[in-house]
């Protein structure tokens, strides 16, 4: 007789799980090794007074802070304008609305950003942080909206039927049945969202809204190569780090039974 498909999704399940467990432990340890030996390069080296300016400890913290404060707001707004936006049109009196949104959050994806940003700020004539972080938001939009409903759409109607059949009110359902099972394909539009974010930011010096991007601009004005790797390759760590950071959530937030 053939192995059950119980047994064949355990097997299958194991070199899965293993992977993840793996990257689990080693993305972190990447990111650090990859930010010391960056910096171990960069200043094992005479720098020029040029050089020292842009390169020095305060600077490239005060740079990196800014770029993780515009992700984690991006971030934020994302998910206070999407998860309710998206559980409101996985309801069956506003589905007919979702193509019209999912179509907008499509264009804003779609759209360079650096054109969004720079649209922005001609819409407002004015610069700093919120110039910076709107546009992103808007371009970080589609990932979640779509997976918060595509989350929803997957929950078995016969869910639904049993938790209604047992008194619980559609609200309840909502809470206690639809949106637990929706929560791994939400987490997975969110990671997505904060890697975009990270990688977008470095867009968002155009508008004094600060972050490496700094770095890697004034490293391209001067020919400047040590200060451009060294805000590119911090771009690169960040948005490795924000992505493991998704991969946790996306294992210990989502159901237990699913996980």
């Amino acid at each position: 007789m053939g192995a059950s498909p119980a047994v064949g999704q355990q097997v299958a399940r194991g070199p899965a799980a293993r992977a993840e467990r793996i990257q689990l432990v080693a993305q972190p340890v990447v990111v650090v090794v990859l930010t010391v030996a960056l910096l171990w390069w960069a200043f094992d080296r005479t720098l020029t007074v040029t050089q020292r300016t842009s390169l020095n400890r305060s600077n490239i913290a005060h740079a990196a802070w800014q770029h993780v404060v515009i992700t984690v707001t991006v971030a934020a707004i994302v998910v206070a304008v999407a998860v309710p936006l998206g559980t409101l049109l996985s309801r069956r009196r506003f589905r007919w609305l979702s193509p019209a949104f999912l179509g907008l959050a499509n264009l804003g994806a779609a759209a360079p950003a650096i054109g969004l940003i720079v649209l922005f700020y001609l819409w407002t004539k004015t610069t700093g942080f919120w110039i910076g972080v709107a546009p992103i938001a808007f371009y970080g939009l589609l990932p979640v909206l779509r997976n918060t409903i595509l989350g929803f759409r997957q929950v078995d109607p016969a869910l639904i039927d049993a938790g209604r059949g047992q008194g619980m009110s559609a609200a309840t359902v909502l809470r206690r049945i639809e949106f637990p099972l929706a929560i791994p394909y939400i987490l997975a539009g969110l990671r997505t969202t904060l890697v975009l974010a990270v990688g977008t930011a470095t867009l968002s010096f155009l508008v004094s809204a600060g972050g490496l991007g700094i770095l890697i601009d004034t490293g391209y004005k001067l020919r400047d190569t040590v200060t451009l790797v060294v805000g590119a390759g911090l771009a690169v760590a960040l948005a490795l780090l924000v992505d493991w950071v998704g991969a946790v959530a996306e294992r210990f937030l989502g159901p237990r039974g699913l996980r």
